[in-house]
């Protein structure tokens, strides 16, 4: 079995106007809520093999602060075209990795993360965290996903089951 991870960057700041939205760091509660969720990481061995990440600030600082919780670091592929993607570009990059990877963590932006999290969730995933997931999908949030695929090659729409979904600010 393989896992999925997808998680959406921490809260962003906005009080630089002359920022563009690509260089925006985290505010003060997304530097607080990103450590939670590396936290929650360790703590459940929920281990990334990959970790694939939007070039974006926020994405970036998002993941340095959860990567940081980890016992072990994993190899991570910072990418310009996770940033803004749509789906169907983080499932293509998903697609592309290493079939030896048994944990993918995804960081990435919404409204794509979400989309994605949506569409991999299928039939066999549990209620609850399909409804969290389908009423909101905030910041520094986490979608895990079970596929039992040999190839991420092999990963399409309906082909995971969502297993959990966690918001860093029900975490403390």
């Amino acid at each position: 079995m393989k896992r999925i991870y997808l998680l959406r960057h921490a809260k962003s700041s906005w009080d630089d106007p002359a920022l563009g939205d690509f260089e925006r760091p985290l505010n003060g509660r997304g530097r607080k809520a990103a450590p939670r969720i590396g936290k929650l990481l360790r703590k459940r061995d929920w281990t990334p093999d990959l970790v694939l990440c939007s070039t974006a600030a926020r994405a970036a600082e998002t993941w340095e602060l959860v990567g940081a919780e980890l016992k072990a670091q994993p190899q991570v592929k910072l990418l310009k075209t996770l940033y803004l993607a749509t789906p169907g570009q983080m499932l293509r990059a998903l697609r592309r990795s290493p079939r030896e990877a048994a944990g993918l963590l995804l960081v990435g932006h919404n409204p794509g993360i979400e989309g994605l999290a949506a569409q991999l969730a299928g039939p066999e995933s549990k209620n609850k965290p399909l409804g969290r997931l389908r009423e909101k999908f905030p910041t520094a949030a986490l979608a895990v996903l079970e596929f039992d695929g040999e190839d991420w090659s092999a990963l399409a729409a309906g082909s995971c089951r969502l297993t959990d979904f966690v918001v860093a600010r029900d975490l403390h």
